[in-house]
Protein backbone atom coordinates (compact mmCIF):
# COMPACT_ATOMS: atom_id res chain seq x y z
CA UNK A 1 0.00 0.00 0.00
CA UNK A 2 1.42 3.36 -0.91
CA UNK A 3 2.16 5.75 1.90
CA UNK A 4 1.50 9.08 -0.24
CA UNK A 5 -1.63 9.64 -2.51
CA UNK A 6 -1.80 10.02 -6.45
CA UNK A 7 -3.39 12.97 -7.57
CA UNK A 8 -4.69 13.38 -11.49
CA UNK A 9 -5.34 17.78 -12.09
CA UNK A 10 -6.83 17.69 -15.59
CA UNK A 11 -9.37 19.57 -17.75
CA UNK A 12 -8.89 21.81 -20.76
CA UNK A 13 -5.86 23.57 -21.20
CA UNK A 14 -5.64 27.16 -19.85
CA UNK A 15 -7.59 26.17 -16.51
CA UNK A 16 -4.46 26.22 -14.33
CA UNK A 17 -3.72 23.13 -13.65
CA UNK A 18 0.16 23.47 -13.99
CA UNK A 19 0.16 26.49 -11.60
CA UNK A 20 -1.89 24.28 -9.27
CA UNK A 21 0.07 21.10 -9.64
CA UNK A 22 3.50 23.01 -9.14
CA UNK A 23 2.54 24.67 -6.03
CA UNK A 24 0.53 21.91 -4.15
CA UNK A 25 4.03 19.93 -4.88
CA UNK A 26 5.89 22.40 -3.27
CA UNK A 27 3.15 22.83 -0.16
CA UNK A 28 3.10 18.79 0.20
CA UNK A 29 6.32 17.32 -1.20
CA UNK A 30 4.71 15.52 -3.42
CA UNK A 31 6.22 14.71 -7.50
CA UNK A 32 4.67 16.82 -9.92
CA UNK A 33 4.86 15.46 -13.51
CA UNK A 34 3.18 17.42 -16.57
CA UNK A 35 2.53 15.00 -19.00
CA UNK A 36 2.94 17.25 -21.74
CA UNK A 37 7.12 18.11 -20.52
CA UNK A 38 7.21 14.77 -19.65
CA UNK A 39 6.23 13.68 -23.36
CA UNK A 40 8.91 16.43 -24.58
CA UNK A 41 11.44 15.14 -22.58
CA UNK A 42 11.43 11.76 -23.38
CA UNK A 43 10.19 12.46 -27.05
CA UNK A 44 7.16 9.97 -26.23
CA UNK A 45 5.33 10.91 -29.34
CA UNK A 46 3.33 9.27 -32.48
CA UNK A 47 3.36 11.43 -35.10
CA UNK A 48 2.27 14.77 -35.67
CA UNK A 49 -1.42 16.59 -36.05
CA UNK A 50 -1.29 19.27 -38.78
CA UNK A 51 -4.91 20.48 -37.63
CA UNK A 52 -4.15 21.03 -34.27
CA UNK A 53 -0.20 22.05 -34.96
CA UNK A 54 0.77 19.64 -32.49
CA UNK A 55 2.43 16.39 -31.67
CA UNK A 56 0.53 13.06 -31.05
CA UNK A 57 0.90 11.79 -27.81
CA UNK A 58 2.42 8.12 -27.01
CA UNK A 59 -0.15 7.00 -24.40
CA UNK A 60 1.22 3.46 -23.83
CA UNK A 61 5.21 4.68 -23.66
CA UNK A 62 3.66 7.82 -21.21
CA UNK A 63 1.99 4.86 -19.23
CA UNK A 64 4.85 2.41 -19.66
CA UNK A 65 7.20 5.46 -18.35
CA UNK A 66 4.99 6.48 -15.34
CA UNK A 67 3.61 3.07 -13.86
CA UNK A 68 6.25 2.06 -11.27
CA UNK A 69 6.03 5.87 -9.77
CA UNK A 70 2.68 6.01 -9.63
CA UNK A 71 2.24 2.06 -7.86
CA UNK A 72 5.48 4.00 -5.22
CA UNK A 73 2.54 7.01 -4.59
CA UNK A 74 2.96 11.08 -3.62
CA UNK A 75 2.65 11.79 -7.39
CA UNK A 76 1.02 14.41 -8.61
CA UNK A 77 -0.28 13.92 -12.54
CA UNK A 78 -1.02 17.05 -14.78
CA UNK A 79 -2.67 16.50 -17.84
CA UNK A 80 -5.40 17.76 -20.41
CA UNK A 81 -6.82 14.43 -20.87
CA UNK A 82 -7.54 11.41 -18.63
CA UNK A 83 -8.66 8.29 -19.58
CA UNK A 84 -5.16 7.21 -20.83
CA UNK A 85 -4.70 6.73 -17.17
CA UNK A 86 -4.85 3.36 -15.17
CA UNK A 87 -7.44 3.97 -12.50
CA UNK A 88 -5.89 2.16 -9.92
CA UNK A 89 -3.44 5.05 -10.05
CA UNK A 90 -5.24 7.82 -8.68
CA UNK A 91 -6.86 8.45 -5.32
CA UNK A 92 -8.16 11.79 -6.33
CA UNK A 93 -9.39 13.21 -9.90
CA UNK A 94 -9.48 17.10 -10.12
CA UNK A 95 -10.98 18.82 -13.35
CA UNK A 96 -10.77 22.06 -12.87
CA UNK A 97 -13.44 24.79 -14.19
CA UNK A 98 -12.58 27.58 -16.07
CA UNK A 99 -15.67 30.27 -16.89
CA UNK A 100 -15.75 30.01 -21.01
CA UNK A 101 -14.84 34.14 -21.47
CA UNK A 102 -11.69 33.72 -19.11
CA UNK A 103 -10.47 30.62 -20.67
CA UNK A 104 -11.20 32.19 -24.44
CA UNK A 105 -8.61 35.20 -23.42
CA UNK A 106 -5.93 32.63 -21.72
CA UNK A 107 -5.76 30.18 -24.63
CA UNK A 108 -5.64 33.14 -26.91
CA UNK A 109 -2.66 34.55 -24.93
CA UNK A 110 -1.16 31.39 -25.24
CA UNK A 111 -1.41 32.09 -29.30
CA UNK A 112 -4.52 29.32 -29.74
CA UNK A 113 -6.08 30.42 -32.91
CA UNK A 114 -9.09 28.90 -35.33
CA UNK A 115 -10.25 25.74 -34.33
CA UNK A 116 -7.74 24.82 -31.78
CA UNK A 117 -9.12 27.34 -29.87
CA UNK A 118 -13.06 27.02 -30.43
CA UNK A 119 -12.79 23.41 -29.83
CA UNK A 120 -10.58 23.66 -26.58
CA UNK A 121 -13.75 25.99 -25.38
CA UNK A 122 -16.03 24.20 -26.17
CA UNK A 123 -14.49 21.40 -25.14
CA UNK A 124 -14.88 23.30 -21.47
CA UNK A 125 -18.68 24.22 -22.06
CA UNK A 126 -19.77 20.55 -22.59
CA UNK A 127 -18.13 19.38 -19.36
CA UNK A 128 -16.24 16.78 -21.88
CA UNK A 129 -12.85 16.56 -19.43
CA UNK A 130 -15.69 15.85 -16.81
CA UNK A 131 -17.75 13.51 -18.49
CA UNK A 132 -14.44 11.86 -19.58
CA UNK A 133 -13.06 11.34 -15.99
CA UNK A 134 -16.22 10.26 -14.45
CA UNK A 135 -16.49 7.39 -17.25
CA UNK A 136 -13.08 6.63 -16.47
CA UNK A 137 -12.44 6.60 -12.32
CA UNK A 138 -14.97 6.25 -9.57
CA UNK A 139 -17.62 8.95 -9.09
CA UNK A 140 -16.24 8.94 -5.62
CA UNK A 141 -12.72 10.15 -6.40
CA UNK A 142 -13.81 12.62 -9.58
CA UNK A 143 -14.22 16.40 -8.10
CA UNK A 144 -14.36 19.44 -10.23
CA UNK A 145 -13.12 22.64 -8.81
CA UNK A 146 -13.80 26.32 -9.88
CA UNK A 147 -9.96 28.04 -11.44
CA UNK A 148 -11.35 31.52 -12.16
CA UNK A 149 -9.51 33.92 -9.88
CA UNK A 150 -6.45 33.70 -7.15
CA UNK A 151 -8.78 33.06 -5.05
CA UNK A 152 -10.12 30.24 -6.25
CA UNK A 153 -6.43 28.86 -6.65
CA UNK A 154 -5.31 29.89 -2.85
CA UNK A 155 -8.96 28.03 -1.97
CA UNK A 156 -8.14 24.90 -3.73
CA UNK A 157 -4.30 24.71 -2.93
CA UNK A 158 -5.98 24.36 0.61
CA UNK A 159 -8.67 21.67 0.32
CA UNK A 160 -5.98 19.47 -1.69
CA UNK A 161 -3.43 19.88 0.99
CA UNK A 162 -6.06 19.14 3.65
CA UNK A 163 -7.64 16.24 1.80
CA UNK A 164 -3.67 14.72 1.31
CA UNK A 165 -2.65 15.75 5.25
CA UNK A 166 -6.09 13.81 5.16
CA UNK A 167 -5.35 10.91 3.31
CA UNK A 168 -1.88 10.30 4.99
CA UNK A 169 -3.12 9.99 8.25
CA UNK A 170 -5.75 7.84 7.43
CA UNK A 171 -3.49 5.54 5.34
CA UNK A 172 -0.56 4.86 7.69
Amino acid sequence: MTKRPNILLTGTPGVGKTTLGKELAARTGLTFVNIGELAHEGQYYDGYDEEYQCPILDEDRVVDELDQKLVEGGVIIDYHGCDLFPERWFHIVVVLRTDNTQLYTRLESRGYTGKKLQDNVQCEIFQTIYEEAMEAYSEEIVHQLPSNTPEDLEKNLEQLILWTEQWMKDHN
